[in-house]
């Protein structure tokens, strides 16, 4: 194992940092992963995000207010509480109230990579993380796709997981109490990374890193705690799991580049499973 595979976590507390874009009402923080870039922003009412000649698609999550997506000629008016996948092109999003819109790009948004807070992290290259290869296109093409999040949400899992050609978003439902420590959920990933984006309550992420052959490269346990907003962007082959320390509502989103296939490969896990095709 390389040393490269015993990077540190990516931690962007957002809540603590200034943001790295300012328009007219509208203040936006910018973070990333090896294969991915999430943006925050605080918007007020009639506030406006726009992209201009996005070169993929991008997913748009919307907690606290609705929206009217726009792109070329199509448009729709997205709820409360959805996700919405944005095709390439040009595109604009209006919020109706005041509140928050998460936004997850690939990494072929250079603008936004050059932007992140934690650009410095992935300055050196990522070997152990591999490369972001697109999924098929949509048989019906490119196109704004909406999906209320209340239409997905299932008894028996605390997980909405839906994939576009190149990232896969999980809109977990919001946790109201404190997570118990005796039903902690620790898992490894072979080769991608997971972001985990505290949009409501504090967590702890906790970080289980691999020994090596030399002593000297091992790190400690790890326990990081953040408010949100957050990103913390935990690597390849690191044992993790998270937990909420209030009650009242607690509420996270995992974020994968590209589509993760142990998901996709199961039917029914994927929301939107039929809109997207697998890869051959």
């Amino acid at each position: 194992m390389s040393n490269s595979a015993l990077r540190p976590a990516s931690v962007v507390r957002h809540h603590s940092r200034p943001p790295q874009i300012e328009t007219e009402g509208v203040r936006t923080w910018v973070a990333r992963g090896a294969n991915f870039v999430v943006t925050v922003s605080e918007v007020q009412a009639g506030g406006r995000i726009e992209r201009q000649a996005q070169p993929d698609e991008y997913f748009v999550f919307l907690p606290h207010a609705g929206a009217r997506i726009r792109c070329a000629e199509q448009h729709i008016e997205a709820a409360q509480e959805s996700v919405t996948i944005v095709p390439p092109g040009n595109s604009e999003i209006v919020v109706q109230a005041a509140g928050q819109v998460v936004c997850v790009f690939s990494n072929a948004n250079a603008d936004l990579l050059a932007l992140a807070d934690n650009a410095a992290d992935y300055a050196a290259p990522m070997p152990e993380v591999a490369p972001l290869v697109p999924w098929p296109t949509p048989t019906d093409g490119f196109r704004l796709r909406n999906y209320p999040l209340a239409q997905y949400t299932q008894a028996d899992s605390n997980m909405r997981i839906f994939r576009s050609t190149k990232l896969m978003l999980n809109v977990m439902t919001p946790r109201m109490v404190a997570r118990d420590v005796k039903k902690l959920s620790p898992h490894s990933h072979t080769d991608f990374e997971q972001g985990s984006l505290a949009i409501q309550g504090s967590w702890v992420h906790h970080m289980r890193y691999p020994w090596t052959p030399n002593m000297t490269e091992w790190r400690e346990d790890e326990a990081i705690g953040v408010d949100s907003p957050s990103l913390t962007v935990v690597p390849p082959k690191v044992i993790h799991t998270s937990r909420n320390t209030n009650d009242g509502g607690a509420w996270l989103l995992d974020i994968f580049a590209p589509p993760r296939m142990d998901f996709s490969s199961k039917p029914g896990k994927v929301a939107n499973e039929k809109d997207y095709p697998l890869p051959t």
